[in-house]
Parts: structure tokens; C-alpha cells; sequence
């Protein structure tokens, strides 16, 4: 795993994974949502962005989370492992209530911006009939090469993560 896309909806743990992930495989960390928007929450001009994303899946190693479905096939076609975070929409308005809590709005330092409305609940009970499908249909025609791992629980997460610490320990 030395070029991982981390996809799912908000508030499905993908800024906590990544984090994990890049502190124990000691990959480079982009936060997608802090490259798209700026610090007034202005989002970049979709060629820059996605032109900044070739940029970043051109290395060797590289850990790029968050959506963003118009330039999914960048990071699939350069990414050797996919992990989907394919959780029940109840679970993801959880998380998104917990960041709420703990950061108190606003923008992190990680880029995530912590705004709740009404279209983006919606968007996020919605996420497993509107966006799967797409997401999973670009995997498909993008990414029939990588290594998917998908996890649709926190205990399923939780044990992926459990497992990967545990197997980079005794390889040290």
C-alpha cells in the first residue's frame, strides 16, 4: 500500500482513517477538502483542482482522502489500494454530530470544515442510493487494478486498522 485513495461519505471516518494510515505507513497526507477550498470556504476552479491532483498522485507514495467524484479517476488510476468507507447513513450523521462536538465549527487544521445543513444531511442520508452506485461504477472503469478494501462498519474499521498496526509491528 504505497498509493492509497480513501473514499466515503461524510462523516464516515475517512479524516480519521487517513491520519492512522499515514502516521503507520509513514505515507504524505493530502486532505482533499483543504486543497478545494480555500480558508473562506471558496472551492478551487475544477481544472486547478484537478490538475493539483495530478500533481499529487505523480510521486511514489501518496494518501490522498476525500470524494469528490469528477476527479476520482485521477487518484484511481494512479492508486494501488482503495479503501471505501461504505457506512449506514445514521452512522455517518453520528459522525459528523461527534466532529460537531469536538471541533465546535468552523475549519480544522486538517481542511475539513465543519458546516451541517440541511442539503448536506440530506446528501449524507442519501449518500448509499445516490453516490455509491457512481462511486462504485468509476472504481470499475478506473480502478480494476487496485486493491479494494471495502468497510462498512466502525467495528469493521476498527478491526482493519487493529490489524494493519498489528502487522506493521512485528515487520519493524
Amino acid at each position: 500500500m504505497d498509493r492509497i485513495a480513501i473514499l466515503g461519505c461524510g462523516g464516515s471516518g475517512k479524516t480519521v482513517v487517513a491520519n492512522q494510515l499515514a502516521a503507520l505507513l509513514d505515507l504524505p497526507l493530502t486532505h482533499l477538502d483543504a486543497v478545494y477550498y480555500d480558508q473562506q470556504w471558496n472551492p478551487l476552479p475544477q481544472d486547478e483542482f484537478a490538475a493539483l491532483q495530478r500533481q499529487l498522485v505523480a510521486p511514489q507514495r501518496w494518501l490522498l482522502e476525500g470524494n469528490y467524484a469528477g476527479t476520482l479517476p485521477i487518484r484511481l488510476e494512479a492508486a494501488d489500494t482503495v479503501i471505501f468507507l461504505d457506512l449506514p447513513g445514521i452512522t455517518c450523521l453520528a459522525g459528523i454530530l461527534q466532529r460537531r462536538l469536538r471541533y465546535q465549527g468552523g475549519q480544522h487544521t486538517n481542511g475539513v470544515y465543519d458546516r451541517i445543513t440541511w442539503n448536506f444531511v440530506k446528501y449524507i442520508w442519501g449518500y448509499r442510493k445516490s453516490m455509491r452506485p457512481k462511486v462504485q461504477q468509476l472504481i470499475a472503469e478506473h480502478g480494476a487494478h487496485v486493491q479494494l478494501i471495502t468497510l462498512s462498519s466502525r467495528r469493521q474499521t476498527n478491526r482493519f486498522l487493529k490489524t494493519l498496526h498489528a502487522e506493521h509491528s512485528t515487520h519493524r
